[in-house]
């Protein structure tokens, strides 16, 4: 058999649709990437040119300044394990409850399956602004209760953290739990092994992608947190977090940006740490998701 060459009249067009294409991509990740690259830069400008009426897009006197009053900021170090330890702890619950719930949802039958998925679809439209109020009572009631999910306690940060994480952790983790066939969960117990087994040891490294998006998404939901953060910490100051500390530099005449966009790269740092290490896991964990 013998295979004719493509003619170059026909490639010409391939060759031009992908260079459109790779232009495109080229010019939307470089509009996404200029923001983070313009708050870098206002970190390492110099006052004079961080003030200047006509701001250029270079400096050629970087400045480290800005971190050193970022870092030598009163409490800073507390801060940041405050955000560290909500952050963390909201994903280690999230990915428990987000993984019970994918298998119960995919796994099991049971009457108003499909009206529970409805409203977890629901609770992602609805608006953060809008429960802030009736949040902040409910968290003032909690706390006569319970006083480590009250006012003024990072328990009451890391739980609305959590509930606001759990819809869109779920919704990801059910796609992929349901790609997982059926077949195999009956050739494990013909082996003899149990539900709770073949939860553990066999759908959960199967679902370890869709895990991975979920602890990625977690983690930046919890760790970029100021309105709830601002909400119900309001007299504890040794319980604020990174975010809220920003608020230090915001002054009503002379804010110092230079320390304001310091502290946000610094802040964009442990993120995209957590987004480098399972990169890969995401983007098939998200393709996951949608083929479910």
């Amino acid at each position: 058999m013998i295979v004719k060459p493509l003619s170059p009249n026909r490639t010409r067009p391939r060759r031009v649709g992908r260079l459109i294409t790779e232009t495109i991509t080229v010019v939307i990740a470089g509009l996404v990437a200029f923001p983070l690259y313009w708050m870098v830069l206002s970190a390492i400008k110099p006052p004079g040119e961080l003030q200047s009426a006509t701001p250029k897009p270079w400096t050629l006197a970087p400045s480290w300044d800005s971190f050193s009053r970022v870092l030598s900021m009163n409490g800073f170090g507390r801060y940041f394990l405050n955000s560290l330890l909500v952050a963390v702890v909201v994903v280690a619950f999230s990915l428990l409850l987000s993984f019970l719930s994918a298998v119960a949802l995919t796994r099991f039958r049971f009457r108003g399956r499909t009206v529970l998925l409805v409203m977890i679809l629901v609770a992602q439209m609805i608006p953060v602004e809008a429960l802030t109020i009736p949040l902040f009572f409910l968290m003032r009631s909690i706390g006569d209760a319970a006083p480590a999910f009250g006012l003024n306690e990072l328990g009451s940060i890391i739980l609305v953290d959590l509930v606001f994480s759990l819809p869109l952790a779920i919704w990801l983790l059910r796609g992929f739990t349901a790609a997982v066939p059926m077949e195999l969960e009956e050739a494990a117990k013909i082996d003899g092994a149990s539900r709770l087994r073949f939860t553990w040891q066999i759908l959960m490294p199967l679902v370890l992608p869709g895990l991975a998006a979920v602890s990625v998404l977690s983690f930046i939901h919890a760790w970029n947190d100021f309105l709830f953060a601002k909400t119900f910490i309001i007299s504890k100051t040794e319980n604020q977090t990174l975010p809220q500390a920003v608020l230090v530099f915001f002054k009503p005449e002379d804010t110092d940006w230079g320390a304001v966009m310091a502290a946000s790269t610094l802040m964009t740092i442990p993120a995209l740490v957590v987004f480098i290490l399972v990169q890969r896991k995401l983007v098939s964990g998200l393709d996951g998701a949608v083929k479910g």
